[in-house]
């Protein structure tokens, strides 16, 4: 049989489209965008040295095809459009009566949770949008349209300040109130750190920028005071340098074919790789994708025994190691997890538990992956497990990126997941002591 003939139908579409001279819209899977992005992340797996025909990232590039141009689906999208049909008359006031010169008082709408991707190394980041503005012109515009404005800015590739300019001015232009304000809350994953005493930070860089038009223009104002006070955040610290890839460290040999991948994904996202923002974001990315790529991180493990008690009985007692931070990549979707992982395991009396250092390496060498958390989990168990003779429990607790920038955006969620072996398989009140002891 022909390896072409299930394009037929498809052909054929097209073949009777053309002919009655209509527009034929191609499926997504078969769009040019979608393909050349396919194509370009399996040359990118490819120089991480993976299969891409192995089971868990053989739909990897479609994946990663559909997450990305749905998360800049907004070059497409007209702000017009949403905001035309939802401007209401509010004639309860005459013009010029309401406060700041509106027809009333100010509104405020808070707490509107988006993401965006960021321009400097197209890893996604959450995006938290408060909006204020003084109603004119005897009309208000509908509540559910402050966040359609707000997603068709950042359904692009952004930087903070930017995404809050562009908010603000859309608004300004398309509702004509007395004034606008619009801060944003910002959070991006810090790239990966290959210290193994890295704690120093929650794992994200932390954002605030505001921006006004008419009436919020001075940011000293009274009308900005009474905004900010309808917010329910004590203040974000700035950084001086907004996404990390910007100082990161990572010496990288770069591959051109991998570049040429990337700036091929940037044209197909309907983005223009010479702007002056985006010429070195194919090296960023690069630089976060190769922390990852399918090489031996040292373990530690030479010369170290496992347990051996000869045969004799002595008493047990739990040890704990908690709180130890990972960084991985999700390998459905090529997009960074983070969190902390928990160890537990019986320890005989009298004898010394494991290093700290070794535990922590092995959490490490799993995480530096292409991974499922489900996974890497099991493997850790499965690593420590004849070290310490047998009974260990291991508790994984991760925020994914991948639950906020695709179309579930489930803001805040995150995930635990949990291996047993040994003793801690059975008994239910091994597994609670150790369970208490993270909660605690």
């Amino acid at each position: 049989m022909d390896d072409t003939s299930d394009e037929g139908p498809l052909n054929l579409d097209l073949e009777m489209g053309l002919k009655n001279g209509c527009c034929i819209e191609l499926p997504f899977e078969h769009q040019p965008e979608t393909l050349e992005i396919q194509d370009a992340v399996k040359l990118l797996l490819q120089g991480l040295h993976e299969d891409v025909n192995r089971d868990g990232i053989k739909k990897t590039p479609f994946r990663v095809a559909k997450a990305l141009r749905e998360g800049t689906r907004g070059y497409k999208l007209k702000v017009k459009e949403y905001v035309q049909s939802a401007l209401f008359p509010e004639a309860g006031l005459d013009e010029g009566v309401g406060q700041a010169g509106g027809v009333g008082g100010l509104v405020v709408v808070r707490d509107l949770d988006h993401y965006s991707y960021c321009e400097s190394c197209l890893l996604p980041f959450h995006v938290r949008c408060h909006i204020g503005y003084v109603p004119s012109e005897q009309r208000v515009l509908g509540l559910s349209k402050f966040s359609r404005v707000a997603d068709v800015f950042a359904k692009r590739l952004q930087e903070p300040q930017r995404l809050a300019d562009d908010i603000c001015s859309a608004l300004q232009h398309w509702v004509k109130p007395s004034g606008v304000a619009v801060v944003l809350q910002c959070s991006h994953i810090h790239f990966p750190s290959l210290d193994l005493d890295s704690s120093s930070h929650d794992g994200f860089v932390k954002v605030l920028v505001s921006s006004g038009s008419g009436v919020f223009e001075d940011e000293r104002s009274d009308l900005w005071g009474e905004f900010l006070s309808f917010l329910k955040f004590k203040g974000v610290k700035t950084q001086a340098e907004w996404c990390p890839s910007v100082r990161s460290k990572l010496l990288l040999e770069e591959d051109p074919e991998m570049v040429s991948a990337v700036v091929s994904i940037l044209r197909s996202l309907g983005e223009d790789p010479s702007r002056k923002e985006l010429v070195a974001t194919p090296s960023r990315f690069l630089k976060w994708m190769m922390n990852f790529q399918n090489v031996n991180l040292e373990m530690k493990l030479n010369g170290f025994n496992s347990v051996n008690l000869n045969g004799e009985i002595r008493e047990k007692k739990l040890h704990c190691e908690l709180k130890m931070p990972f960084w991985s990549m999700c390998e459905h979707h090529l997009l960074p997890f983070y969190g902390v992982v928990h160890v537990g395991y019986y320890c005989a009396e009298g004898s010394n538990p494991i290093a700290n250092s070794l535990v922590k390496s092995i959490v490490h060498f799993f995480g530096f992956k292409l991974q499922v958390q489900e996974r890497m989990t099991r493997q850790i168990a499965e690593t420590l497990s004849p070290l310490v003779g047998g009974d260990v429990i291991v508790v994984a607790e991760a925020g994914h990126t991948c639950m906020i920038s695709r179309g579930i955006e489930k803001f805040g969620s995150s995930t635990a997941t949990i291996a047993v072996l040994g003793q801690f398989c059975n008994d239910s009140s091994a597994r609670a002591a150790f369970l208490d002891k993270i909660h605690n």
